[in-house]
């Protein structure tokens, strides 16, 4: 890891994290009043500790409700932090136990939380078998009729780089463009998960994603429908957002880690 600084008026730090997002209002700090982020809970803890305001930069969005098993944030500072083993341990006594910090280590000046990463992953788990336990983890849909055409409709993914088809309404993006290298389901008994990594994401757009494959297995959809709306960069006229619930971040690769 990245341990060397370079000669700067701060000295930058990444944070490895982990949370669950059900009682928060996504990563990103928002403006509205008693608005909670995971952004806003972590700078307090961390500001807290080192006695002086803290400001986070994180890898980027998770919206409400969606939680992140590896994000990364940087912040900057002018004095060094000490012992890394003692800044995880008061920041995570800091921290509600819904946020937990993993690592803390110092980097280059230039080096960015959100504009390095080159590739981000996210998992969609569901289950088909009522549980009280896992209700702020998975999705529950009571069934899933086509395992074979879930993963047909996943591999047209790949197929293609724009995505407006699986972009919310009004997203201020300069290109519905990603590079997509995986897009697959894979069944465990009766858990499923579904898996896609890409170079960025659209706002909505897994959840999307997931939707569309879901239409598919209960025929609501066929693959032609889908790989036409990809084509034409429309609606598949069978749009659904599935719930946050089941979406975590789970792998973020930078060139130096």
């Amino acid at each position: 890891m990245p341990y060397n600084i370079s000669v700067s008026l701060s000295l930058r730090y990444f944070i490895r994290l982990s949370y669950c997002g059900t009682t928060y209002n996504g990563w990103q700090n928002q403006p509205h009043a008693g608005t909670v982020t995971v952004q806003d809970t972590l700078e307090k803890a961390v500001s807290t500790y080192l006695r002086k305001k803290i400001e986070l930069t994180g890898c980027g969005r998770t919206d409400t409700g969606v939680h992140a098993r590896d994000y990364y944030a940087h912040f900057d500072i002018t004095d060094r932090i000490g012992d890394g083993g003692l800044f995880i341990h008061r920041i995570n006594k800091i921290l509600p136990s819904d946020i937990a910090v993993h690592e803390v280590f110092g980097v280059g000046d230039d080096v960015h939380a959100r504009f390095d990463a080159v590739s981000r992953s996210y998992e969609y788990h569901l289950h088909t078998f009522k549980s009280p336990f896992l209700s702020q983890s998975m999705y529950y849909p009571y069934e899933i009729q086509d395992f074979e055409l879930l993963n047909q409709a996943a591999q047209i993914i790949i197929e293609f780089q724009d995505f407006t088809t699986f972009c919310k309404l009004h997203s201020d993006v300069k290109t519905m463009n990603c590079r997509i290298t995986e897009s697959f389901w894979v069944k465990n008994e009766s858990t499923y998960t579904y898996r896609i990594t890409s170079d960025r994401f659209l706002r909505g757009m897994i959840r999307l994603i997931v939707g569309m494959c879901l239409n598919v297995s209960s025929g609501k959809l066929n693959l032609q429908d889908v790989r036409s709306a990809l084509i034409e960069k429309r609606r598949t006229g069978h749009d659904w957002s599935v719930p946050a619930v089941g979406l975590i971040l789970c792998d973020i690769k930078y060139p130096f880690l």
